[in-house]
């Protein structure tokens, strides 16, 4: 089939108006969220599941890659094309058209369609008192559902783990080359494709009567593997073999339709523990304390370095300002309309690169300083800091903890407050317990962190080479948690963000490399001195266009597509049609 026959079948299944072809149109989708682009013949928005089942019959026949796209947050390249050096044209499918939720048994679980966002969910089940696997997320806002899925994300929230299911369904292409699809929801919903998609998308099933499944919908084995802090592997990472099925890990190499998920129980009471220490040993006496010995699991414990709060505080600061006064709803959208108001000043030579971006950081400099004075205070007396949320039956246990702590108390009830202690040595450590504004602005600075050294790279672009971001999982037992480089590789920074979730041993390392350094070299230094910990990577964001992926995870790929016709070349995989 030659490009102008499929071009026109595919205009004729979604309408011109749901097809970008040329590349002012099509640059926002084949650009990824930090780094990463490449061609495309097309972007397809496909606006029902049915619709989305005949691109990828046209696409089959014509044999083009696919790839599958939702909010375009990845942040290893993993949803957009990567350079050039492909083998086929490719024709990247965004789904955020098809952002349907179906709550099934009164809300006990969901049915999401492949565009519905994690906002979308958390706002549709507040009304149940129920809550979706993730919330704000760690890195970024306007992300999918079947995204995490899909990446194994997810983190945040101690007690729920990975992102998983195993029930989900998905169209696959056999290694004929014959386009399938996978119907693992445990819903019958009838035979054919057409059907399948038909009856899912009218709710033509009992929606509140949905049988229980024996396939698992969330990783509910997480908190028992948590709690094993003596276990020289980590808790979760993207390649753990037991979290790879159907569509969970499948980083696009299937096309998913549907994921069936559980919902969680809203808490009733919430309470925030602001942590401060200059000596990573008491976090660590912290964290087997509260993994071994504590009842109910707190429901968030984050980690910043001072390093990454006062990057986050300058470079951060709009972003914990919009999302305070703006809340999460209509950020995406206004995220994306920067995207593409950047793409085109970015084509004038007149202006500077990221013209946009630039302006913000410099009209921040006017905006009110948004973090209340205990967490600045903490910031100038301490270099670790953890912030601690817990809930319910748990907030008794916290306070009971705190209180009588050989570390953070003196067994009397009084507390460390960074005073001197009576030998002419300050005390190390402190903690406070937040009011609601101190809380909720500790965890949007700490989400701010993210996009913190993005916008520094922006504007210190003559100085700054490349950002060069991790995300690692260190094994459970492991007690060296806190990173020393080696002179030779420290002296090619200009700075390191160290932060992440704390109880799972899952951090985000972004370097801020300076100029003229080869950061590919640099990088495998950095993950040399990984690996001497036995570190995993990539731990949530998915190996992407980034990572070399485990023979494990290659091996799932080739099962899930044999013909690399989805996401070619993810994992540092070949690009090239592969045939069986």
């Amino acid at each position: 089939m030659n490009t102008s026959t499929l071009l026109e079948l595919l205009t004729t299944v979604v309408g011109k108006h749901n097809v970008a072809l040329t590349d002012s149109q099509t640059e926002y989708y084949r650009t990824g969220f930090r780094s990463g682009s490449g061609s495309a013949l097309a972007v397809i928005f496909p606006e029902t599941l049915l619709q989305q089942w005949q691109v990828l019959q046209h696409c089959t026949d014509a044999k083009v890659i696919m790839i599958m796209q939702a909010a375009n947050t990845g942040l290893t390249e993993g949803s957009t094309p990567n350079g050039d050096d492909y083998d086929r044209d490719i024709v990247i499918i965004n789904t955020t058209r098809m952002n349907k939720l179906i709550l099934l048994n009164h809300g006990e679980q969901v049915l999401s369609f492949p565009g519905s966002t994690l906002h979308q969910l958390e706002q549709a089940l507040k009304p149940l008192q129920r809550a979706p696997h993730s919330v704000i997320g760690s890195s970024c806002l306007g992300a999918s559902i079947v995204g995490g899925i899909a990446n194994n994300s997810g983190g945040a929230l101690v007690k729920r783990g990975p992102a998983y299911t195993e029930l989900s369904l998905y169209a696959q292409i056999t290694a004929e080359g014959k386009l399938v699809l996978v119907n693992e929801l445990d819903i019958p919903l009838g035979n054919t494709p057409e059907e399948i998609l038909s009856n899912l998308e009218n709710e033509r099933f009992a929606v509140n009567d949905v049988k229980p499944s024996a396939k698992l919908a969330s990783d509910q084995e997480y908190t028992e593997r948590l709690r094993d802090t003596t276990a020289n592997t980590p808790s979760r990472y993207n390649a753990d073999k037991r979290r790879l099925y159907g569509a969970s890990g499948c980083a696009g190499k299937v096309a998913v339709f549907a994921v069936r998920l559980d919902t969680f129980a809203l808490s009733q009471k919430e309470t925030v523990f602001y942590i401060g220490t200059n000596d990573p040993a008491q976090l660590t006496t912290l964290r087997q304390d509260i993994l071994q010995n504590f009842t109910h699991l707190p429901e968030v414990v984050e980690y910043m370095h001072r390093e990454a709060f006062d990057i986050a505080e300058q470079y951060g600061k709009d972003v914990t300002i919009m999302i305070d006064r703006l809340g999460t709803r209509h950020l995406p959208k206004l995220f994306a309309i920067k995207g593409r108001i950047t793409s085109t000043f970015n084509k004038l030579s007149i202006f500077p690169n990221n013209l946009p971006d630039r302006f913000l950081q410099w009209a921040s400099r006017f905006f009110p300083n948004p973090l209340p004075d205990r967490l600045r205070t903490f910031r100038d007396r301490y270099e670790h800091h953890l912030i601690l949320k817990v809930s319910d039956e748990g907030i008794e246990e916290a306070l009971q903890y705190f209180y009588y702590s050989p570390i953070f108390g003196d067994k009397s009830g009084g507390k460390n407050n960074g005073k001197d202690n009576g030998d002419g040595k300050n005390i190390t450590n402190d903690y406070f317990i937040c009011n609601e504004e101190e809380a909720k602005k500790a965890l949007l600075h700490r989400f701010a962190a993210a996009g913190a050294a993005v916008r520094y790279q922006v504007v210190h672009d003559k100085t700054v080479e490349d950002i060069l971001a991790l995300d690692i999982a260190l094994p459970r037992n492991c007690q060296e948690w806190m990173e020393v480089l080696p002179d030779d590789i420290q002296s090619k920074l200009l700075s390191k963000l160290y932060y992440g979730h704390f109880l799972c041993h899952v951090f985000h390392q972004d370097y801020i490399v300076k100029k003229g350094v080869d950061v590919a070299l640099l990088k495998k230094n950095i993950l040399a001195e990984l690996n001497k910990k036995q570190a995993k990577y990539p731990a949530e964001h998915n190996v992407g266009h980034l990572y070399q992926a485990e023979d494990s995870l290659r091996r799932f790929y080739q099962e899930l597509d044999p013909t690399n016709s989805f996401n070619p070349g993810v994992g540092k995989l070949p690009k090239q049609r592969t045939c069986c």
